[in-house]
């Protein structure tokens, strides 16, 4: 969480006012509303850089707040909506306009986003989309964004795709394939700003937009790189009929599903990526738990198998899906690894680099298999090994899934 723009001290201030989930909004608003006043006294006497830093605080709480309430249409929600969004604005104020709120129109809707600017002028720069997962807004990526991205001269654009925080408040929900065109459209974007080199936009994906933008870079060939992080690239009966109910319950919502069956039928059954991500040509890097509780590892190494394009992938000793005990190192090398992949660098149609790190802080080179495994290897990679190392082409098929 702090890695999304959240002190400490706040999050413990909001979680002594919790015993049940259903006091969450109240709890997020209380300590959101807290920071802003503080922000605003602090703007009043001219410490503009201690008032940003407590509006930044303050958004993100405020998206917290609205987040915890699944209805697009309660005016609490709208409401907390808009202190997040007018904290964002007294924010890029502060910051000489280097936060910018965008609103594109897409598909008789509008998708939104923060764009974040370096200092400086600044033309022809490598831009990256950052993409929240399903339970994340742009405003998450407010601290993240200007730490590992514009402080080194990248532009980035914070995102919210169909089905997520303002967007799906606007009436548009998420399908099978909308997102990955709201990527293009965010893709579009980009390539039309000055600031921009439209050949050099990469994404960085946590959770959903992990598997979002592995789409994309199946669909698009104008993204240029991708790094994902916890991404389901596996079946998904893991992530909706096995982890906590809270997973299904909000992609329902995102969807614009009331009736779960049709859901688990019409939307559950058909999102495995199977093999469209042997259709990525960019250069990729996947980073997962060893026990990410949405994807079994040995489904995440089977889709790994599937990529054709030069790839990397690093398996976390023992990390679960929020990737907590690494959080800060991933978000430091996802930005890294993509500022190489921009610049040309990760491109030999060949590479494919594998990476097993221990607890302890030594990494396994060459292999992303736990040792545990004592060198056996799951049939169904094992067998998609087989193949490559023969040459042999793949044939069609959905690797998990109903279909």
């Amino acid at each position: 969480m702090e890695q999304l723009g959240h002190d400490h001290t706040d999050f413990d201030k909001v979680f002594d006012l919790v015993q049940s989930g259903a006091m969450l909004p109240k709890a997020w608003a209380t300590v959101a509303a807290q920071a802003e006043q503080r922000a605003a006294q602090h703007e009043r006497n001219g410490f503009a850089r201690t008032a940003a830093d407590l509006y930044l605080r303050a958004a993100v709480m405020w998206g917290r707040a609205q987040y915890s309430i699944f209805d697009a249409t309660d005016a609490r929600k709208r409401a907390f909506r808009e202190r997040a969004n007018h904290c964002v604005e007294r924010l890029s104020e502060l910051r000489g306009g280097l936060v910018r709120r965008v609103a594109l129109d897409f598909e008789g809707a509008q998708i939104f986003a923060l764009l974040h600017l370096p200092a400086g002028t600044v033309r022809n720069a490598p831009a990256v989309i950052l993409g929240p997962g399903m339970d994340m807004i742009k405003e998450d990526y407010l601290y993240a964004a200007e730490r590992y991205y514009t402080s080194r001269g990248v532009v980035a654009l914070s995102i919210e795709g169909p089905g997520q925080g303002e967007t799906r408040a606007n009436g548009l929900t998420v399908d099978l394939t909308n997102y990955e065109r709201a990527i293009g459209r965010y893709l579009d974007y980009l390539a039309e700003l000055p600031e921009v080199d439209p050949r050099r936009i990469g994404m960085f994906g946590i959770s959903m937009s992990g598997y979002w933008g592995s789409r994309a870079a199946a669909t698009d060939p104008r993204l240029a790189a991708l790094a994902a992080f916890e991404a389901p690239t596996g079946d998904f009966h893991t992530i909706y009929e096995r982890a906590q109910p809270t997973f299904k319950h909000n992609y329902m919502y995102m969807s614009g599903y009331t009736d779960e069956a049709a859901f688990d039928q019409e939307l559950t059954a058909r999102m495995p990526l199977g093999d469209l991500v042997g259709e990525i040509t960019c250069p990729v890097l996947y980073g997962i738990g060893e026990f990410d509780e949405l994807t079994p590892l040995e489904q995440a190494l089977a889709n790994y198998e599937l990529v054709r394009a030069p790839k990397e992938i690093r398996v976390y000793e023992g990390e679960f899906h929020p990737l907590g005990g690494v959080a800060a190192e991933v978000f430091r090398f996802g930005a890294e690894w993509l500022e190489r992949a921009l610049s040309g660098e990760f491109a030999d149609p060949g590479r494919d680099v594998r990476h097993y790190v221990h607890r302890d802080g030594r990494t396994t080179d060459g292999t992303a298999d736990p040792q545990w495994w004592s060198g056996a290897v799951p049939a169904a990679i094992a067998q998609l090994r087989t193949e490559q190392r023969l040459g042999v082409e793949l044939p069609a098929r959905t690797v998990f899934g109903t279909e």
